[in-house]
């Protein structure tokens, strides 16, 4: 496809493709917020292709295995991405991942939980390569998340002009 980005195609040789983008309505809030270079990206959950909240949902180490927590951390990066692209026009322009933080909805006495934020931290890896998607993460274990969504991420990337 002509003019696509290098980083959506790599995206598709991952076998991935971008949701449509996560709807706010009328939240007081913007999902991406641009300040020169960096772009800070509100929390994002879990997407489907069609920008639902994707299933399924529950507590990391209750409802849902780390597995699907994983899988559901790697639907978040996918959010994000589809954020950022709305807002940006080309995932080129992403320069780097300075950041992220994840929170991950557990059951109690579930500690596991950078092993769940890895799925977000190695697609981005995947997606950006070492240089690119090198970043500082956090990774916590919250009691409840909206929605009941098993993960919710947070990130601040650098851009290219």
């Amino acid at each position: 496809m002509s003019g696509e980005s290098s980083t959506l195609k790599r995206l598709k040789e991952l076998g991935w493709r971008l949701p449509r983008p996560m709807q706010t309505g009328s939240l007081p809030f913007e999902l991406v917020r641009i300040d020169g270079d960096r772009a800070l990206l509100s929390g994002h959950v879990p997407l489907a292709d069609d920008g639902s909240i994707a299933q399924p949902l529950g507590k990391v180490g209750g409802e849902l295995t780390p597995e699907q927590g994983y899988a559901a951390a790697q639907r978040v990066v996918l959010g994000m991405l589809a954020s950022l692209h709305q807002a940006l026009g080309d995932l080129d322009r992403v320069s780097g991942w300075l950041r992220l933080f994840g929170m991950v909805n557990v059951a109690p006495g579930f500690n596991a939980v950078p092993g769940v934020i890895n799925g977000a931290s190695e697609l981005i890896l995947d997606i950006f390569g070492e240089e690119r998607g090198a970043h500082t993460r956090s990774a916590v274990g919250m009691a409840e998340l909206p929605f009941g969504v098993p993960v919710e991420i947070e990130a601040e990337v650098k851009l290219r002009p």
